[in-house]
């Protein structure tokens, strides 16, 4: 994740991982449950238990959302695959409202950030206008991409306080006037497909504690037909 996904990355930039595992369905049967996340074993790595991923990313979480569509993926079992085929079951115009949301409380400490200094951090304004963009496309078009494309070297202009902060925020306005513009006619689905992700989740859990899936098992003895 971070730069290097979203094709912001230079020369001294960190590499940011991000995870996702299946914690074994009998950790949860007794009072001790496993954890919901878990930082490292590497520096700038991060991981979430798969329900607490699947949940966080149907509340259109930015974060998660992202980690579902990043194009640089390390490592990758049959789960996984699964997971980023359900890409599409969590995205819906819910987007608009919490990248907007997160827009809003980093808008909010970069103004702190010029009260207190003097000047933004001119990374976070970066990323903040990155985010912008991302919301945008992905009310317009119904697809959401993280790498910047296009508008990389002007975003890293601003990474560089090469651009000033009244020009900044213009382009910050002309893009929430954007997603507003496009949340009513957006391709996406009002809400989630939550229970298509909750029958994959299932799935998963059953597989973990080694129970046979009830819709597999019916489908292989036809009905009325004595099992052998």
């Amino acid at each position: 994740m971070g730069s290097r996904a979203f094709g912001l990355a230079t020369d001294g930039s960190d590499t940011d991982r991000r995870g996702v595992y299946v914690a074994p369905t009998p950790l949860f049967w007794g009072f001790t449950k496993p954890p919901t996340h878990v930082d490292g074993p590497a520096e700038e790595q991060f991981s979430w238990e798969l329900e607490r991923f699947c949940d966080l990313a149907l509340r259109a979480n930015p974060n998660l959302l992202e980690c579902l569509h990043s194009p640089l993926v390390e490592r990758l079992d049959d789960t996984g695959r699964e997971l980023l085929a359900l890409r599409d079951a969590f995205l819906s115009r819910r987007v608009h409202a919490t990248f907007r949301g997160y827009a809003a409380q980093q808008l909010h400490k970069l103004e702190g950030d010029i009260r207190n200094h003097g000047a933004p951090r001119w990374k976070h304004a970066m990323h903040l206008l990155r985010l912008l963009i991302s919301c945008r496309d992905v009310l317009r078009g119904g697809e959401l991409r993280i790498d910047v494309g296009e508008h990389r070297e002007r975003l890293l202009a601003v990474k560089r306080g090469e651009v000033s902060w009244d020009a900044v925020r213009v382009w910050m306005t002309e893009l929430h006037d954007a997603a507003d513009a496009a949340v009513g006619g957006s391709p996406l689905p009002a809400e989630p497909d939550r229970a298509r992700v909750e029958d994959f989740l299932i799935r998963v859990r059953r597989a973990s504690a080694g129970a046979p899936d009830p819709v597999a098992a019916s489908d292989a003895v036809p009905q009325g037909a004595e099992p052998q």
